[in-house]
């Protein structure tokens, strides 16, 4: 949306994901007691919200549940900041949104994918960490 100002100047009102163009985004949650958790995500944007897919039993959703307030920037694949932090907030989305997120992701990731997934599938295989279950969304609005 455009505005004239008074001195012929336009002030154009930017979507909050237009922030986020980049590859990773440090997505910090917060513990019970306030010790932030910082964790590099893949995230996509869509309609002013930023999405992140996850396993449902991840430590950042747990965390969400309690405290959606969350602290987002881009950042490096191992998580270096690249650009401030930003206040927002998380929710939960439901189970029917899960397969057009993973749509949006998989094309945006499309070369990284494959690489993750066979990652993935080896540590299944040789039962190292914890289980993966279901995938949720999570959908970030920035304040």
């Amino acid at each position: 949306m455009n505005d004239r100002s008074a001195a012929g100047m336009y002030r154009v009102d930017v979507r909050p994901a237009v922030m986020f163009r980049g590859r990773y985004l440090s997505l910090t949650s917060y513990r019970r007691d306030g010790t932030p958790i910082v964790t590099p995500v893949w995230f996509a944007d869509e309609n002013g919200a930023i999405l992140v897919q996850t396993d449902a039993a991840s430590g950042k959703v747990k965390r969400i549940r309690r405290n959606p307030s969350v602290r987002i920037a881009l950042c490096t694949a191992r998580g270096r900041l690249l650009g401030p932090q930003v206040a927002g907030t998380a929710a939960l989305l439901g189970e029917s949104e899960t397969p057009g997120v993973e749509r949006l992701i998989a094309a945006k990731y499309r070369i990284e994918m494959p690489v993750v997934t066979a990652l993935w599938a080896v540590k299944r295989f040789l039962h190292l960490g914890r289980p993966r279950t279901r995938q949720v969304v999570l959908s970030i609005t920035v304040s």
